[in-house]
């Protein structure tokens, strides 16, 4: 899908590595090829069509956290601390308080996200010159 693609290619460092939000950020594992991890959703797509497709709430995280540690480890904690130390704690209490409003989309709003998906993908792409 687009929206997890450009969560983990504009979050790429000029190496093409990025960090998961869920590890220990003071894990030197906690960085990988942007191209080997998941867009990881703070609140999960099942629980929320509000926030689904919100580049907010999409962020690189490695195959373990995105998997097996969201609901088994301490990945969700990691990426709570991380989401209000980006965004802020009221941000993600609004999130939270958000994720079971409808959001209403036409095809033509989805048309729109997706062409400005790939745009800002194709700019990270040149950016990173083929990592």
């Amino acid at each position: 899908m687009a929206a997890q693609k450009l969560a983990r290619i504009s979050a790429a460092n000029s190496n093409g590595y990025a960090q998961c939000v869920s590890c220990d950020p003071n894990e030197l594992n906690s960085w990988h090829h942007w191209k080997d991890m998941d867009g990881g959703h703070f609140i999960p797509k099942g629980s929320s069509g509000y926030w689904a497709l919100e580049v907010e709430n999409i962020h690189p995280q490695c195959k373990g956290c995105n998997g097996f540690g969201m609901k088994h480890g301490s990945a969700e904690v990691w990426y709570t601390l991380w989401m209000e130390d980006f965004y802020g704690k009221d941000f993600v209490q609004q999130m939270l308080r958000n994720k079971r409003k409808i959001k209403k989309l036409y095809a033509a709003d989805y048309r729109e996200m997706l062409a400005e998906f790939k745009e800002q993908i194709k700019f990270h792409e040149e950016r990173l010159n083929g990592y």
